[in-house]
């Protein structure tokens, strides 16, 4: 989730390019006009490219069952995610603190607004009242929820962006992700104002609108959320129908990997909201009464979206496929801008072909439920370049704040694709060059640096293998 400084590219550029010899002296790699090294061929832009390499693309590399064990025991074995269900009916004052302190925690650092002020103490001291601790009662009942749209999960109950330096007014410090409709969440607390809920979501703990959610009992709660038949969003994102007379559900964002229930049931000559549905699929899904309580509305998805009715298999083709859906995507911050970050944009390619994930790099890199490599201060260069000659297409390489996908080799070179800031690498005078991306990209791995002094290689923390 968290990333590294760099860099745009620019596609409308001609693909002249001139030589750069990279640092680890295994050739010359080629730099175009958009300053993105080793991107000298246009067609390396697309999937067919990589997939054109692969001795066997559509060969599933995990069938459903395989997936489905490895998402049960993700929730077993991985302390950042959470079978709600398991939840006990109460919940304690103690849970409830310890869950709000772990997430809303004012940065040590400096803050600043969007206009590159300092956010005075009084401002954050109010907001950090909000957080209302001493309210929390005793004990509680659980409740549960369902979001209703795509909805920003934030540090703190507040809309304000604040920042860490004067000139960034991109990682707005208090995102921290964001869920999607249908969701479901265990209400935990409500701040101050009343205007925000906390939240537990199966992959995250953290604050949200309250309008974002309604309430309802573990039975419609968890019903929707394993309802049959289900559409699955292919795409990088889809609408659902633009409905006037149900605005709750009508042209609502449904991003990659998102299921929802189809109402298999519906009469196909009775209309919803108005239209026939002969040209769509007819989907349920959760809004919010008058009285702020849980319901459920039909609404279309146009069948020619891209959707599907069920996940993706996962093969190496699939993999590239969704991945490359993505590519010139702004990067957003903790899914801002209606896009999403580097730990992010891996979770919801997987997601798409059933796989889940946890949510952040610090997680996913170390999961006990994923395999993984891990590497320390103590693995020479050799070894990690002995790691990286047997990358796979859809490995996952992460360095501090980091995850990149792995998508084939050109020329002895691996390639990734990751949404990122921007890269850093030396040019032929040895130089650093640093180029601004903010946005989904392919890059080689071998010549990005961390720093002036560390590759990518020789800070590389993990690599995690989705389908041993």
């Amino acid at each position: 989730m968290r990333l590294l400084p760099a860099a745009a590219l620019l596609l409308a550029v001609s693909w002249v390019a001139v030589p750069v010899q990279a640092y680890h002296g295994s050739g010359q790699l080629q730099v175009p006009p958009s300053g993105v090294i080793g991107l000298d061929n246009e067609a390396m832009l697309t999937p067919d490219f990589w997939i054109q390499q692969l001795a066997q693309p559509d060969r599933v590399l995990l069938g459903a069952e395989a997936i489905s064990a490895q998402n049960t025991r993700l929730f077993q074995l991985d302390p950042s995610m959470r079978d709600l269900r398991t939840l006990p009916t109460t919940l304690t004052q103690a849970e409830v603190v310890a869950w709000i302190k772990g997430i809303s925690e004012l940065p040590k650092r400096p803050l600043y607004d969007e206009k590159g002020e300092p956010v005075p103490a009084d401002v954050l001291r109010q907001v950090s009242d909000r957080l209302a601790l001493d309210s929390v009662p005793a004990e509680q009942r659980t409740r549960y929820g369902l979001v209703l749209r795509r909805a920003a999960l934030r540090s703190f109950p507040t809309d304000l962006r604040v920042f860490t330096s004067a000139d960034d007014s991109d990682i707005d410090r208090f995102q921290e992700t964001a869920e999607f409709p249908g969701t479901p969440v265990v209400i935990a607390h409500e701040s101050s104002d009343g205007q925000w809920l906390f939240v537990l979501s199966p992959r995250y703990a953290a604050w949200t609108r309250k309008d974002n959610v309604a309430e309802g009992s573990a039975e419609q709660v968890f019903g929707y959320a394993q309802r049959q038949p289900r559409r699955v969003v292919t795409g990088p994102r889809v609408e659902t129908v633009y409905s006037p007379e149900q605005p709750a559900v009508s042209q609502l964002q449904l991003d990659m990997g998102v299921g929802v229930p189809v109402m298999t049931d519906h009469p196909a000559d009775q209309p919803v909201h108005g239209e026939s549905p002969y040209t769509a699929h007819v989907i349920e899904l959760p809004i919010r009464t008058s009285g702020g309580m849980l319901g459920f509305s039909p609404a279309l998805i146009q069948r020619h979206a891209d959707t599907a009715a069920d996940y993706l298999p996962l093969t190496e083709a699939n993999i590239l496929r969704q991945a490359f859906k993505f590519l010139g995507e702004r990067y957003g911050w903790g899914h801002a801008y209606d896009g999403r970050d580097c730990s992010g944009f891996v979770a919801d390619v997987y997601r798409s072909m059933g796989v889940q994930m946890p949510r952040d790099t610090g997680r996913q890199a170390v999961s006990p439920a994923l395999t993984h490599q891990v590497f320390t201060s103590k693995d020479r260069h050799d070894v990690r370049m002995k790691a990286v000659n047997a990358l796979q297409v859809g490995d996952l390489v992460y360095i501090p704040g980091h995850v990149m996908m792995v998508i084939g080799q050109r020329r002895g070179e691996p390639y990734v694709i990751h949404d990122t800031t921007g890269i850093s690498y030396r040019d032929i005078g040895g130089a650093m060059r640093e180029v601004k991306l903010n946005a989904v990209s392919v890059t080689p791995l071998l010549p990005l640096m961390l720093d002036s002094k560390h590759s990518y290689v020789d800070s590389m923390r993990s690599i995690v293998h989705v389908h041993p």
